[in-house]
């Protein structure tokens, strides 16, 4: 039976996710901070589903990420769903701060737990949920759109490294674009997708193996114009996140 580990499967894409592998029989090891929601899935399926109380900005997220792995027995894909992220037009310091200790510093805790057990295992799939804001810096949320470039960046790395070392681990960077989530909760947003439809086609990329997704071919076409504008154009637009 195949396993996969979730970190933030609470709610959002992690949860649904995470409740596809279950339906289709897979060990799922689902992480987050709150306990009381990770308890309610576990019931789900009590001997299918492992659980584990992990926040990643905290030390210890690495001690228990490996008891979660040794709870399930394994682990064959590792997905990093967690993240935060929210406009911060006032250039809010502890805003800015706290979105790089969860999505910079929380991310590289996690990532590089989940790469050093599959170097030690000799295999294994890694794969994030990062953004397509971190094509461009948008003014509306300068240290979200910067650490999903860091995500992006930081992946392209390890990937470059695991070839130089010759290790069969393989990489998946997925880049949706608005989810409706609890994070977006109004239909405002342009393009916002349906939270069942993006996760049913994560899977299907994580199926495949597929080294970069970006969900949506609306999306793909978007990032595409983004990354022909000229700076100098770019810091005239008000591109909102």
């Amino acid at each position: 039976m195949k396993r996969i580990i979730i970190i933030g499967a609470t709610s959002g894409i992690g949860y649904e996710v995470a409740n596809i592998y279950r339906r289709l029989g897979w060990r799922v090891g689902v992480a987050g901070r709150r306990t009381e929601r990770l308890e309610a899935f576990k019931e789900q399926a009590p001997e299918q589903i492992e659980i584990q109380q992990i926040d990643v900005t905290q030390a210890d997220a690495v001690d228990k990420f490996h008891q979660l792995i040794e709870k399930l027995g394994g682990m064959d894909i590792f997905l990093l769903s967690t993240g935060v992220g929210s406009q911060n037009r006032a250039l809010d310091p502890k805003i800015e701060l706290a979105t790089v200790n969860t999505n910079a510093i929380g991310f590289t805790r996690m990532v590089t737990a989940a790469y050093n057990y599959f170097q030690e295992q000799g295999k294994g799939h890694l794969a994030v949920i990062s953004s397509i804001a971190g094509t461009k810096g948008l003014g509306a949320a300068p240290s979200y759109s910067a650490t999903k470039r860091f995500q992006n960046t930081y992946i392209d790395a390890l990937a470059q490294l695991a070839r130089m070392k010759k290790l069969p681990i393989t990489f998946t960077d997925i880049r949706p674009g608005f989810v409706k989530t609890d994070l977006l909760k109004n239909d405002k947003y342009p393009l916002l997708m349906r939270l069942e439809k993006v996760a049913k086609r994560i899977v299907r990329a994580l199926n495949h193996k597929k080294r970069n997704v970006i969900i949506d071919w609306r999306y793909a076409v978007l990032v595409f114009l983004w990354r022909l504008i000229p700076e100098g154009i770019w810091e005239r637009l008000s591109i909102h996140n």
